[in-house]
């Protein structure tokens, strides 16, 4: 079952290759840096994890992998076979080859983008006048009292659901304070959402019918706003 196969020594074996083989592909591509592995979901691959780097002041995932699931190799006609398999962001490491800041310029049909690169070249992105940020906090609590000794609460998860709901508009997810209750034992953490448009002004009444979305998804991971 799914439980054995975890921790048998055969799937701990590839594990412990994939993250010795991927972290040495960091170091090459960006120099010795500081990493993380966070436990992830594929459908094709048990166990699933995301790296990340610690780059330019902040945690930036790179890429998801895992040990290709059991079955995927059934119907493969390979079950002889074990192996893992990994995914890279290109746009990620763009970023840091070319100090870009903002993932959405990749998608942007401003020229003032576009005329900066050449092919074979590598320059550093020179910033252009942007539209003003909007800023919005949310805090909550990761747990409840019954659970002070456990806390599933995954980051990422977080990240992914404000950009699934806020869409484009969302520039980046930064944690500004995180403390836990010396009474209750409850976690609680408090995020600032930089919203901001490619093209526009934004405005606090569009920006706030987002964040009270936000707010409201947020609870379907567990977590009890503040």
């Amino acid at each position: 079952n799914e439980e054995q196969w975890l921790q048998s020594p055969e799937c701990q074996l590839i594990e412990a290759d994939l993250k010795a083989t991927l972290e040495g592909l960091m170091d090459h591509l960006f120099g010795p840096t500081e990493k993380r592995w966070n436990d992830d979901f594929f459908p094709f691959t048990q166990p699933s994890y995301e790296l990340e780097i610690y780059h330019n002041d902040e945690w930036m995932e790179v890429l998801g992998c895992g040990v290709i699931h059991e079955q995927v190799l059934h119907l493969s006609n390979r079950s002889d076979r074990r192996g893992w398999a990994f995914g890279l962001g290109l746009e990620r490491l763009a970023m840091i080859l070319f100090k870009i800041p903002d993932i959405r310029l990749f998608w942007t049909e401003d020229e003032r983008f576009h005329r900066q690169f050449k092919e074979g070249q590598i320059v550093e992105f020179q910033p252009y006048s942007k539209f003003p940020p909007v800023f919005k906090d949310i805090a909550f609590w990761t747990n409840d009292e019954r659970t002070t000794n456990q806390d599933d609460f995954v980051e990422n998860d977080f990240f992914d659901l404000v950009r699934s709901t806020a869409g484009d508009l969302v520039e980046k997810i930064e944690l500004i304070d995180s403390f836990t209750h010396p009474k209750t034992g409850r976690s609680s953490r408090c995020y600032r959402i930089s919203y901001r448009s490619m093209d526009r002004n934004l405005t606090n009444e569009e920006i706030d019918g987002l964040q009270f979305k936000v707010r409201d998804e947020t609870a379907t991971l567990g977590c009890e706003l503040r």
